[in-house]
């Protein structure tokens, strides 16, 4: 405990360094002109409800999670972001009462970026792993379903607490991006269910066009007995066409001596109904080492009425029942404010 204290003081105390640093750079640069506290302040979130109908369990009514942002922009290289969530604050189980005891609060993102020049820029804080395009825009208001390829939680660390370097560079008609990045201080708090990771780094890279394709490298240990090193190799991709919305990851991990250690992707496919319904149809596979294969699908449909709503309906089979990854009839409606 008095470690994991320690850890966390060390943490905040390089955010508020870089703050101090970084705050100074930009009163060197800044105007004469007074500028007020709250000036590039914004604050917005997203919100989502929903209901679950498990084949073989209870159903289930939640409000699955609140998310405040809260960022800041001025005049100057620096920007701040910040996502704090408080995950699945009131929970219904058939035959029981309202629970709040599986509520908890989760810092989601925490950041500083700088802007060094056109082409490079530094982050400094707790961001998500780049590593797939799920996991880097996995807000419930901006996916089309309310499960989440089993491949995009359990094979690599959902986020970071480190530094990265980050930018975009013109090639020919498209954009090339890329993202370095290195975990400097380890998780605090880890969930029951959660895989731990520890010491990774690695890089993501990307080329927008006609069709987006990314390229994820990963290298982390797994906090369990021999503490295994894997790196892992990421693929993805993603194009619309007249409606239409294709997309799809694939992951490999190898043990550092060669060996497999476990893999995982999906497809997704969405078409467009009208009066802004979309059908929704995905087929995943995941396998790692310690847990046994699932293979799933899911067939569903969605009503955008705007950007930032969506209503969801679902229905999740395949073979292994897991806690994680529940088969049967879901719902739910997010929005983002």
């Amino acid at each position: 405990m008095h470690t994991s204290i320690r850890a966390g003081c060390r943490f905040a105390c390089l955010i508020l360094a870089c703050l101090f640093f970084l705050a100074s750079i930009r009163l060197a640069q800044a105007e004469e002109k007074p500028v007020g506290i709250w000036d590039g302040f914004n604050v917005g979130g997203y919100a989502s409800a929903g209901i679950l109908i498990p084949r073989h369990a209870q159903t289930e009514l939640a409000i699955n999670e609140l998310s405040m942002i809260v960022t800041w922009e001025g005049d100057s290289r620096l920007k701040f972001f910040s996502e704090i969530e408080l995950e699945r604050p009131l929970v219904w189980r058939e035959g029981d009462d309202f629970s709040k005891q599986e509520s908890y609060l989760d810092i989601e993102r925490l950041y500083l970026d700088y802007n060094l020049n056109e082409k490079l820029n530094a982050r400094v804080g707790r961001y998500l792993t780049p590593a797939g395009r799920w996991n880097l825009i996995h807000a419930s208001p901006l996916v089309w379903t309310s499960t989440r390829p089993l491949a995009t939680s359990r094979l690599f660390p959902i986020a970071l607490n480190g530094v990265m370097l980050y930018g975009a560079l013109p090639y020919r008609e498209e954009a090339f991006e890329y993202m370095l990045f290195a975990e400097v201080l380890k998780d605090q708090d880890i969930e029951h269910d959660e895989v731990e990771f520890r010491d990774t780094f690695g890089g993501r890279f990307t080329l927008s066009g006609k069709v987006d394709w990314g390229l994820s490298l990963l290298e982390f240990a797994e906090n369990i007995p021999g503490r295994p090193r894997f790196r892992m190799l990421g693929l993805d991709f993603h194009t619309r066409h007249h409606g239409w919305e294709f997309s799809g990851e694939a992951f490999q991990r190898f043990h550092t001596n060669g060996n497999d250690g476990g893999k995982g992707a999906y497809l997704q496919a969405v078409a467009p109904l009208g009066n802004q319904w979309y059908a929704i149809a995905r087929l995943e596979n995941f396998q790692r080492p310690t847990e046994s294969a699932v293979d799933r699908w899911l067939i569903g449909t969605a009503w955008r009425p705007a950007s930032n709503r969506i209503l969801k309906m679902e229905y999740v089979g395949g073979d292994e029942q897991r806690e994680d990854a529940p088969k049967g009839f879901l719902a739910s409606f997010a929005i983002l404010f």
